[in-house]
Formats: C-alpha cells, sequence, structure tokens
C-alpha cells in the first residue's frame, strides 16, 4: 500500500509542473492541443490539461490564480458564448497587466457567422470595445473587466482583391456580405481598470491581410 501511495505521490508531482508552469492558455482547444500552452476546453479530450465551462463564468471562476496568465488564445470560441462579458471579465483576473488576448472569430456580415447552429452571437470591428471600460460611461452594466484594442486584422480572399486598394476593400466590407474570411482581434489587458469616461477610447487599428483561397472556402486558422 505505501508503494501504491509513492508512486500516486510522484505522478502528481510530475504532473504539476505541466498545468501551471505555463502562463499562455489555449481557450475552448477541442482536440488541437498546442505544446507549451495550457489547453482549456469544456469537454476532457486527451491533453486538455483544465476543464471548465467558458459560458459559466458568471456561477463559476476558472480554476485559475489572479494574475496568472500573460497570453490567451482562443479560435473560434467567443461566438459561441451567451455571456461574452463574464467570460472577459474572468479572464481579465487571471491575466497580468498587459496580457495579450488574441481571438479569432467568422466576420458579422459573413455566411459563416450564421451558418454553424451554436454560433450565438456575431462579431464586428467595434464589438471588442465593449470589453473595455471605455465603452461604459452612460451606464453600468456590472462589467468589470477592461481590455484594450491592440489590432485589428480582416483576412479577405487574395484572388479576389489582388491588385486592389485597401480603400475599396473596407467600402466592400462596408457594403456586402462575404469579404471578410475571418477576423483577427488583439487585445491588452489595462490594470487596473480605468474609469468609464475617463478618457477617450484610441482609434481601432484595422488592417486587411490577403490570403490564399483556391476553393472559395475559409482554411482553418
Amino acid at each position: 500500500m505505501l508503494a501504491s501511495l509513492l508512486r500516486t505521490l510522484f505522478k502528481s508531482r510530475d504532473r504539476a509542473p505541466a498545468a501551471t508552469a505555463s502562463r499562455r492558455l489555449h481557450l475552448g482547444c477541442g482536440r488541437d492541443i498546442r505544446e507549451g500552452w495550457i489547453n482549456l476546453d469544456v469537454s476532457p479530450l486527451p491533453g486538455v490539461a483544465v476543464v471548465a465551462d467558458l459560458d459559466d463564468c458568471r456561477n463559476k471562476p476558472l480554476p485559475l490564480a489572479d494574475n496568472s496568465m500573460d497570453e490567451f488564445f482562443a479560435s473560434h470560441v467567443i461566438e459561441h458564448l451567451h455571456y461574452p462579458l463574464p467570460f472577459m471579465q474572468e479572464l481579465h483576473r487571471v491575466a497580468s497587466a498587459g496580457a495579450k488576448a488574441v481571438f479569432h472569430v467568422p466576420y458579422g456580415s459573413s455566411d459563416d457567422a450564421d451558418a454553424d447552429p451554436t454560433h450565438v452571437r456575431r462579431y464586428f470591428v467595434n464589438s471588442f470595445h465593449f470589453f473595455s471600460q471605455l465603452a461604459y460611461w452612460r451606464a453600468d452594466y456590472g462589467y468589470r473587466g477592461d481590455w484594450e484594442i491592440d489590432s485589428i486584422v480582416l483576412t479577405v480572399p487574395a484572388e479576389r482583391y489582388a491588385g486592389i486598394e485597401q480603400a475599396q476593400i473596407f467600402e466592400d466590407i462596408r457594403s456586402q456580405r462575404n469579404v471578410v474570411i475571418e477576423m483577427i482581434a488583439t487585445l491588452k489587458a489595462v490594470k487596473p481598470i480605468r474609469m468609464p469616461g475617463s478618457q477617450e477610447a484610441a482609434p481601432v487599428r484595422v488592417s486587411i491581410r490577403r490570403v490564399p483561397q483556391s476553393d472559395g472556402t475559409p482554411k482553418p486558422p
């Protein structure tokens, strides 16, 4: 029995660094297990280190310490969440000051935003502003996270937009559907949180990235 207890103890000690040494959190990883990251998912799949429901952060905090993460990555996750504000507030809690969060999402005016029946919310360029305290100068919804937009990248088909000026591409994005393949938002955690109305938000830096789409369908990120 003693030998069994010692084996269990040493196995636990061996596992602990893998779950805690990294300060990079891969959110909603599914089967995309990333080396050097803490892989988190709602399902206990092979390689998942933390099992948690990202859509229940208002009731159940993530099993992570305050200020324990420097980087977050989520690919096609946040559009599945009914409650993004509690989720972003909880990410803010576990984020270090200046921590980076990268979100890949389908663009709101694309068929891809609605085709999946588990998508519950569309995202546009200005959607990520509402994860900042500066958006709430008029009303208080109880949200206490604060994220600043570092950059927004809109990917478009290289074949369709080869040689087209960016001004025309932005006009197409504004007036047409199915122009943007994917939106990539990079945010930075602001700590301590700012007072709503204390300053104006910085202009959002939006860029266009042309990506090959030889068969006309989006490729996985």
